[in-house]
């Protein structure tokens, strides 16, 4: 049994609090300008991987030290982009490497609760990409540059990114941001419709964030929220597919406590209170999708 307390995980690079039902996670390496190390990425990936099993917890926000130079200016290239293969990719051949960038943007991507990224500050490659596509709100500062500068440095767009910023933003949209690497503000007609909320002052950008955060923890049921995500993201491949899954979700939770508190709720003029719990109560149908385990997938694409 994995424990729960995030006070005991041993976090180097982030620091944690949990407000009610509101997780904040804060990147903590403002004097390298918040630049994304393997020890960042495996403190995400453990905090996001908890956040996820913990009932506590219902919704789950990244942000950054106001004052930081950064959000977060990207990987550390300290030692080039060698040091970020793993071994079995030096082995095996290229077909063997996996982008950790991605890894941490797919779990994010399939966290069952609601993920806000509160950017506050300037983002560069993986700050553009896993640490703000994956999530299903994101609120940013107007004055922050913004850059996607991959073909600026001789690779290619990462994390799942040109998977996920085509389908936010449309290919047009994401042409101009993946395929030029320009520096663009959060209000450039390119990028804009990415975010919630755009903030002038940007220490204002947590307070938005939190503000819906705790409206959404307090109003909305964790089941409805995980299968309403899984439906937008695995929604079926035809109009007719999409109403046979959606069809049985709802029956599913119009017969759930969850279900019948919404209704009496609304019929009372009340603020709901939901009971459901994703750990207790969740169907064994849900994931309807299959899942691969792309760290063991050994296909050759």
């Amino acid at each position: 049994m994995v424990s729960l307390d995030y006070a005991q995980q041993g976090f180097q690079d982030i620091l944690v609090t949990l407000d009610g039902a509101v997780l904040t996670i804060l990147i903590n390496r403002a004097n390298y300008r918040n630049t994304f190390t393997t020890r960042l990425w495996n403190d995400l990936l453990k905090v996001f991987d908890l956040s996820d099993r913990d009932d506590r917890v219902n919704v789950v926000i990244l942000t950054a030290e106001p004052t930081a130079p950064a959000y977060c200016s990207g990987a550390d290239l300290e030692n080039g982009w060698s040091s970020l293969w793993e071994p079995e990719a030096e082995k095996e051949g290229d077909h063997a490497h996996r982008d950790s960038g991605g890894v941490l943007a797919m779990t994010i991507y399939r966290s069952r609760k609601i993920t806000i990224a509160a950017v506050n500050g300037h983002a560069a490659g993986v700050g553009m990409t896993a640490l703000q596509l994956p999530f299903d709100f994101r609120f940013a500062w107007a004055g922050a540059k913004l850059t996607f500068p991959f073909v600026r440095r001789g690779i290619v767009p990462e994390a799942t990114s040109s998977y996920l910023l085509p389908k936010l933003l449309g290919t047009s949209r994401a042409n101009s941001l993946l395929l030029t690497g320009a520096t663009v503000s959060p209000e450039s007609p390119y990028i804009k419709d990415l975010y919630h909320q755009i903030l002038t002052a940007r220490e204002a950008v947590y307070p938005a964030a939190k503000a819906l955060a705790d409206e959404l923890a307090a109003n909305t049921s964790q089941l409805s929220i995980a299968y309403a995500k899984g439906l937008i993201q695995h929604p079926g491949n035809s109009v007719e597919e999409n109403h046979i899954l959606d069809s049985r979700a709802m029956k599913l939770l119009g017969s759930s406590p969850d279900g019948e508190e919404g209704v009496l709720s609304f019929k009372q003029r009340r603020l709901p209170k939901f009971t459901g719990k994703l750990t207790k109560d969740m169907s064994v149908w849900y994931p309807w999708w299959p899942r691969i385990d792309v760290r063991h997938h050994k296909t050759k694409l």
